[in-house]
């Protein structure tokens, strides 16, 4: 049951009424700011040690491949055990990661396999934390709460993107043997120790919430109760077009692995520069998370959907003929604020038309899907820059996002004809034997 007194919170902040809400998405600005500068820190140290685009894309590669091994594990977990102790134990891992990059980067390593299989262990945690996060939100807001708690949900992870870049690659050039002269931290491994910090707060905050989801399903593991989920997504058409959508567009439009290069090589920029532009789409999403707080979409949810795809892979294009970085940054920020939109949306259908106890098991499908379009879209990316060059590639993928967003619309009216994000609005649209069929 989720306590929230609707006196002292201000229109556009229902959601921050619930002090479970609170403490949580507390503690996910600071992993996320970790994870970012983390981000940043990996991204220089491999190509600082390569110079090869394609190493880039593995580390994509290496994060995307635990979601699709322990991908129905992972969400008969997060329906099957109390949400908050899965997140507990999978950010426990976390920190032990980091701490393996930590020592690697003191050591000054030239073995990339090495961080590889680090960041496969990364990849792990995520995959199963996933989705007990994603299902964690509804306990800990009344459900007429809910899409403000998504959008603030989204205002939190992006402003942390926007501070998260930024500070890591101040923290790889801050000269750090000033003050810890023969510690080796210097560069990569400043930046793993913050974010060992971050983790660790995380922590320290998700296990003081009151909120006890406890057990959703509680039939025992069969391989009928694990596919449940898939089955739910392939028959309800509405879910499968959103996360498909979200897997075309950013395994095409997606171009984060390839800043590396265009801050160095075509906008003559250092680390600084390229946390600027892993930031840029931050800003732009922030701004609009908060526009969409204070003014929250009533209507035509699946039209603005497929208009705000367009509008990115539109700025994707941009980004990838600039060559000044003021037009780069601006163009990621259209891109940030379009997506944020879209983000909304789609967290909004995925939480909202599942019932209560398969949300572990459907946000599992999402997470395949997100890690895809986000993980694969790096080594995609990657690939493909080897190929044709990174200007090509961040431009064919642009162009290839627009495709999709019109072709989604033929082949999936339903999302299209979407409209109020309300659980009555959205499960009127899957047919009712369809749900009820399922195991």
């Amino acid at each position: 049951m989720v306590s929230a007194s609707s006196s002292g919170s201000r229109r556009g902040m229902e959601a921050f009424a619930s002090r479970d809400f609170r403490r949580y998405q507390t503690g996910r600005v600071m992993a996320i700011l970790g994870a970012e500068a983390q981000a940043v820190a990996v991204a220089w140290q491999i190509y600082s040690i390569t110079h090869r685009a394609i190493d880039l894309g593995y580390t994509g590669l290496a994060l995307f491949l635990p979601g699709l091994i322990f991908l129905l594990p992972a969400g008969h977990t997060a329906d099957r055990f109390d949400r908050r102790h899965v997140i507990l134990v999978c950010y426990s891992l976390q920190v032990l990661c980091t701490g393996a990059l930590v020592e690697l980067a003191r050591r000054d390593t030239r073995n990339i396999l090495a961080i590889y299989a680090v960041l496969f262990l990364v990849g792990t945690g995520r995959a199963f934390s996933g989705p007990a996060s994603a299902a964690l939100i509804p306990h800990l807001v009344p459900e007429k709460h809910f899409v403000n708690a998504v959008t603030w949900g989204g205002a939190v992870f992006q402003l942390a993107n926007i501070t998260g870049p930024a500070l890591g690659g101040l923290l790889y050039t801050f000269p750090v043997e000033r003050f810890l002269h023969g510690t080796g931290l210097e560069g990569a491994g400043i930046v793993y120790v913050f974010t060992l910090g971050t983790l660790l707060w995380f922590l320290v905050l998700v296990s003081t919430l009151h909120v006890r989801p406890g057990r959703m399903e509680h039939r025992a593991f069969s391989l009928e109760v694990v596919l449940a989920g898939f089955r739910y997504v392939i028959r309800a058409s509405m879910l499968l077009g959103s996360f498909s959508l979200d897997l075309f567009v950013v395994l095409l439009g997606g171009a984060t692995a390839l800043m590396p290069i265009f801050a160095h090589d075509l906008l003559h920029q250092g680390p600084r520069g390229l946390g600027m532009l892993r930031a840029a789409p931050a800003v732009g999403a922030v701004i609009m998370s908060l526009v969409m707080a204070r003014f929250p979409l009533r209507r035509r949810a699946g039209r603005w959907l497929f208009v705000c795809v367009s509008i990115f892979g539109a700025a994707t294009v941009v980004f990838g003929y600039s060559r000044v970085l003021w037009l780069s940054l601006l163009s990621l920020a259209v891109a940030g604020a379009a997506d944020t939109i879209s983000v909304i949306i789609r967290g909004s259908i995925l939480q909202l038309a599942t019932p209560a106890e398969m949300r572990g098991r459907v946000s599992a499908v999402n997470s395949l899907f997100i890690g895809a379009s986000n993980e694969l879209g790096e080594f995609e990316s990657g690939l493909t820059a080897q190929w044709w060059g990174a200007v090509r590639a961040t431009v064919i993928g642009g162009v290839g996002a627009l495709a999709v967003a019109g072709l989604w619309t033929v082949l999936f009216p339903g999302l299209r004809k979407a409209d109020e994000l309300t659980a009555q609005s959205l499960r009127a649209q899957i047919p009712y034997d369809e749900i009820s069929s399922l195991p």
